[in-house]
C-alpha cells in the first residue's frame, strides 16, 4: 500500500505546532508496519533544510488564474528521517521563510495543491491513499473528483485528518478563478455560507475523515465555527484516532537534548538534576515544584488567562511554586506575561519564541505541566510530559479528556478541571501541590505516567486499518 501524507508542516523541517510532530512521526511508524508512507510538503527557505542533501526529481508548469507558475520538486532520502519526503517549490509562493502569516496564504495553498496534483499526474505517481492534513490541503478531495485535468486520478482514496477545526481556510469567491478548472455544476461542494471553505469541502468530498482524538470528534458536532450540522450529517464517515509520540525523539533515557538521562527507576534523581540545571538557566530557585506552560499564546490554548491564573495563585501561595513559560503568538498575551515576569522575578521565568532544546529540558525538569485549553483536538504536550514523569494539569476536553485521568479516578495520574474558570484552574493547581506532599504517592503516579504507552505504534496501526477499509 502506498500512502502520501500531504501537509504544510513536518518536523524537523518546518514546525509551528503539533501538526509538524505528527507528520514527522506517523509515516515512519507506518513504514515499520510495511506501508510505503511518504510526505509531500511545501519548500521553505529555512536553515533546517541545509542539513539535507536535496535531489531535484521533477519540474513542471501550471496556470493559476492567468499566471503561469513553475514548480520544482525536491526529494530528501528515507535514511534521513525514516521516510521519503518531497518538497514543492514555487517561486514567489512556496519559497518563503515562515509557514504562516502571509496575506496571500490562500494563493500559497492553492499553488501547493495544484502543483502536487500536476506532478503526480505527469510523473505517473499513483498512491493508493492521499492522507490530507488540515484545511491547507482540503481542496484535494474535491479536485480529484471534479477537477477537469485530474479525472485520471479520481480512483485514489482520500482521508482528511483534522488537527484543528478552528481554522478552515475561508476564501472569498473572487479567489475561485485561481483554482484549477473544475466541473462548475459542483461549485456548491466548495461553498459554505457564501465563501470557499476548503475544510468543509474536504469533509464532504473525502472518502473518510479522522480527528486526532475520539473526544474531539464528538466535540466538533457541538462547536466548529458553523459546521456542527455537517459533522452530525457525516458522522458515519468520521473516525477518532488519538495521536502518539515518537519515542525515538521523546525518551528521557536517551534524549540528546537534556543534560541528564533517566528512566522510571532513576526518575527521582534524574529529574532533580535536570531541574537544578534548568532552573539555573532560567534564573529560578530549584527548591519548589516547577510548573511549566509550553505552547502558542492563543485563546484556544487558554494563554489569555494564564497571567490572571498565576497572579491569583500567587496572591495566596507564592512560596509553593515556580513557573516557566515557553511560547509565542498573540502580542498582547506576551506583553501580559512579560509584566508577570517583572512582578515575580524569582518565581516566574519565560522564553518567548520557539526553542526545541528548551522544550525538552523543560519537560525533563518540570514537576507539572499546565494546559488550560479552551479547545484541544488532541494535545501532544501532555503525552510528552507523561513520558518524562511530568504530571499534567489539564482541562477535560478533546484529546486531554482521552489521555489524562484525574487522580480521583481509579488508576488516575493527572489533575483535571472541567470549567474554563480562573478559580477552578487555581484550585486544581493547589490540589496537585497538596498531593505532591505525600512523596510516596507522588513517586507512584510519576512512575505510572512514564509507563503509559502513547507511542505511535498503536495509532499507526489504526490509520492503516482505516486505509484498508477505504480500499475494500
Amino acid at each position: 500500500m502506498k500512502v502520501i501524507h500531504l501537509s504544510v508542516e513536518c518536523y524537523p523541517i518546518a514546525k509551528v505546532g503539533g501538526l509538524a510532530d505528527v507528520i514527522g512521526a506517523l509515516p515512519k511508524y507506518q513504514r515499520k508496519l510495511g506501508v510505503d508512507a511518504q510526505v509531500v510538503m511545501p519548500w521553505y527557505d529555512k536553515p533546517s533544510l541545509q542539513q539535507f542533501d536535496l535531489e531535484k526529481v521533477a519540474e513542471g508548469v501550471f496556470l493559476q488564474g492567468s499566471q503561469s507558475l513553475t514548480y520544482t520538486v525536491y526529494a530528501i532520502a528515507e535514511q534521513h528521517l525514516g521516510f521519503p519526503i518531497y518538497l514543492i517549490k514555487v517561486p514567489g509562493l512556496l519559497d518563503r521563510n515562515e509557514v504562516y502569516g502571509y496575506a496571500d496564504e490562500g494563493e500559497q495553498w492553492i499553488a501547493f495543491q495544484h502543483a502536487f496534483l500536476n506532478w503526480i499526474l505527469t510523473d505517473n505517481i499513483r498512491p493508493d491513499v492521499i492522507n490530507c492534513h488540515d484545511h491547507h490541503v482540503g481542496l484535494i478531495p474535491f479536485l480529484l473528483q471534479y477537477g477537469n485535468d485530474f479525472r485520471e486520478l479520481s480512483y485514489i482514496k482520500t482521508l482528511f485528518t483534522i488537527h484543528n477545526g478552528q481554522y478552515q481556510g475561508w476564501m472569498n469567491w473572487n479567489k475561485g478563478i485561481l483554482l484549477p478548472g473544475f466541473d462548475t455544476w459542483k461549485w456548491g461542494l466548495l461553498d459554505w455560507s457564501g465563501v470557499i471553505n476548503p475544510f468543509s469541502s474536504a469533509i464532504r468530498c473525502c472518502d473518510a475523515f479522522s480527528t486526532v482524538s475520539e473526544g474531539y470528534l464528538e466535540e466538533l458536532s457541538q462547536e466548529c465555527k458553523g459546521l456542527e450540522q455537517l459533522f452530525i450529517d457525516e458522522s458515519s464517515r468520521g473516525f477518532g484516532i488519538v495521536n502518539g509520540i515518537d519515542w525515538d525523539v521523546w525518551d528521557p533515557s536517551s534524549d540528546p537534548l537534556i543534560p541528564y538521562h533517566y528512566s522510571n527507576i532513576t526518575v527521582k534523581t534524574g529529574k532533580r538534576k535536570n531541574k537544578e540545571a534548568f532552573c539555573k538557566k532560567a534564573n529560578l530557585p530549584s527548591d519548589s515544584l516547577l510548573l511549566t506552560y509550553i505552547g502558542r499564546f492563543a485563546e484556544e490554548k487558554g494563554a489569555d488567562i494564564l497571567s490572571e491564573v498565576i497572579r491569583n495563585f500567587y496572591s495566596k501561595n507564592e512560596k509553593k511554586l515556580i513557573i516557566f513559560i515557553l511560547g509565542s503568538g498573540n502580542e498582547q498575551i506576551q506583553q501580559d506575561l512579560e509584566l508577570l515576569c517583572q512582578s515575580y522575578p524569582n518565581r516566574v521565568s519565560a522564553f518567548f519564541g520557539y526553542n526545541e532544546t528548551l522544550a525538552h529540558e523543560a519537560y525533563a525538569a518540570s514537576d507539572l505541566i499546565l494546559m488550560p485549553s479552551r479547545v484541544e483536538p488532541c494535545g501532544l504536550n501532555q503525552l510528552y510530559a507523561l513520558k518524562y514523569g511530568t504530571i499534567p494539569v489539564v482541562r477535560g476536553i478533546g484529546g486531554l479528556k482521552d489521555t489524562v485521568i484525574d487522580i480521583s479516578e481509579p488508576k488516575g495520574y493527572g489533575f483535571v478541571f472541567k470549567e474554563f474558570e480562573v478559580d477552578k484552574i487555581v484550585e486544581t493547581i493547589e490540589r496537585a501541590i497538596e498531593f505532591s506532599l505525600d512523596e510516596k504517592k507522588w513517586a507512584s503516579i510519576v512512575k505510572q505516567s512514564m509507563a503509559l504507552d502513547y507511542s505511535w505504534d498503536k495509532s499507526a496501526k489504526k490509520y492503516i486499518e482505516l486505509y484498508n477499509q477505504l480500499l475494500k
